[in-house]
């Protein structure tokens, strides 16, 4: 068990609450994936669709390239990444705004 926890606080699901958990698989039920993909997704949170790729099983001939961008948008705004990531790039994203001025 030990081994386990001490395993997950090193992955993007750390940030997970039951209820995110939830809200995932409720949004997943549109989405033709096996169980264990499901639990894939929730676990390593893609951002890229080699990500979902590597992840789904023959997912290029079950998924469209709109149904690849349909999950990606469905991982990214229900489950939570690494808070100091995310403030990274929103920094960086305002820096090259203010570049571009």
């Amino acid at each position: 068990m030990y081994e386990t926890l001490k395993y997950i606080s090193k992955t993007p699901c750390r940030y997970q609450s039951p209820e995110t958990v939830r809200d995932f698989l409720i949004a997943m039920k549109g989405h033709k994936l096996t169980k264990a993909e499901k639990l894939q997704l929730l676990n390593h949170r893609p951002v890229t669709a080699v990500e979902i790729q590597l992840m789904v099983e023959e997912s290029e001939e079950r998924l469209t390239e709109e149904q690849i961008e349909s999950l990606l948008q469905t991982v990214t705004s229900i489950l939570p990444g690494d808070p100091e990531e995310q403030q990274r790039d929103s920094a960086m994203a305002t820096e090259d705004k203010g570049d571009q001025a």
